[in-house]
């Protein structure tokens, strides 16, 4: 295909797509096209499986992939309208309902249990842009940043267990987090804030994206799939995707992953989906090993920010 014939593909497909294909790759802000998310195609899709209460499945992280968190993040991704009240709703009963009385974070083991990395980066991602009044996000952010490991990253056990090395996944949820945190205007901490996503950042560089510092080998060969929606899961388009996000500057640390992301690319210029996390959800926004306009559009918008071809 032309490049032409990909971008006709793209918005061929759902709303979300059109939007986020029309804002990333052609420069155009179609907020007309970012409000009928929630009146059409998958938006719509989430919003109707909503419980007569407002929430989603059967508790704020049960069942997976149909639980409050991972609808809400699911929702956050597309881009749907932020203005929501509806949504906004729920956060609030979250943080009312869910929030740990120890350590302040969001946590999916009930007020029993501690509080998770993971889900708390995730929890403050989609929080924020939902535009939640920052005195509920404080304790989020308290949480997380003392959450901060040596290395310069991010594990979900670090509250729970003596992990010596930070995780790929948790850092790259908190680093999300914090930068649609900032972006929101929230200025609690801010500083702190930034400080932790230039060592996060560092980190996840210093192992361009998927490499073992101490080895040179690949961590993990899910690093390497392709697949949306993340839920929590890392890869190198997520990776690629959020220093894109951020705006930071080409870095030669990110060309392994890039050449990696090169060598998927179809003869017909699109990308599979490659994997399919196991679980219930909703439904399924596409199918596993076949293209996809989501890992399309991502990949594309990482080349295109970042000049390769």
């Amino acid at each position: 295909m032309e490049n032409s014939e990909i971008i006709d593909w793209l918005m061929a497909g759902d709303v979300a797509v059109q939007y986020q294909t029309r804002r990333d790759l052609l420069g155009e802000n179609r907020f007309d096209l970012r409000d009928r998310i929630a009146s059409q195609g998958w938006g719509k899709q989430f919003l109707d499986a909503r419980n007569p209460d407002g929430s989603w499945g059967r508790a704020f992280y049960q069942m997976k992939w149909t639980s409050s968190h991972y609808t809400l993040l699911d929702l956050r991704n597309l881009e749907i309208a932020p203005d929501i009240l509806e949504i906004r709703a729920e956060i609030s009963m979250i943080i009312a309902n869910e929030k740990s009385p120890t350590d302040g974070g969001i946590g999916p083991f009930g007020l029993k249990g501690n509080s998770d990395v993971c889900v708390n980066g995730m929890f403050l991602h989609y929080a924020s842009y939902f535009d939640l009044p920052e005195k509920d996000l404080k304790s989020i952010l308290d949480f997380l940043l003392a959450q901060h490991m040596g290395d310069g990253g991010f594990n979900c056990r670090s509250n729970r267990a003596k992990p010596h090395h930070s995780s790929l996944h948790s850092t790259c949820s908190v680093l999300e987090g914090f930068l649609t945190y900032l972006n929101a205007g929230y200025t609690y901490r801010a500083d702190e804030v930034r400080s932790q996503m230039r060592d996060a950042e560092d980190f996840l560089l210093l192992h361009q994206l998927f490499i073992s510092d101490r080895t040179g080998l690949l961590i993990e060969k899910g690093f390497l799939k392709l697949s949306y929606p993340y839920r929590w899961r890392y890869s190198i388009l997520r990776g690629l995707d959020y220093f894109r996000a951020a705006n930071r500057t080409w870095d030669d640390r990110l060309q392994p992953a890039t050449e990696v992301l090169k060598k998927k690319r179809r003869a017909d210029g699109r990308w599979n989906v490659q994997a399919k996390h196991p679980g219930q959800t909703h439904f399924d926004m596409e199918r596993a090993g076949q293209p996809s306009r989501w890992v399309t559009l991502f990949a594309l918008r990482v080349f295109k920010h970042f000049g390769v071809e």
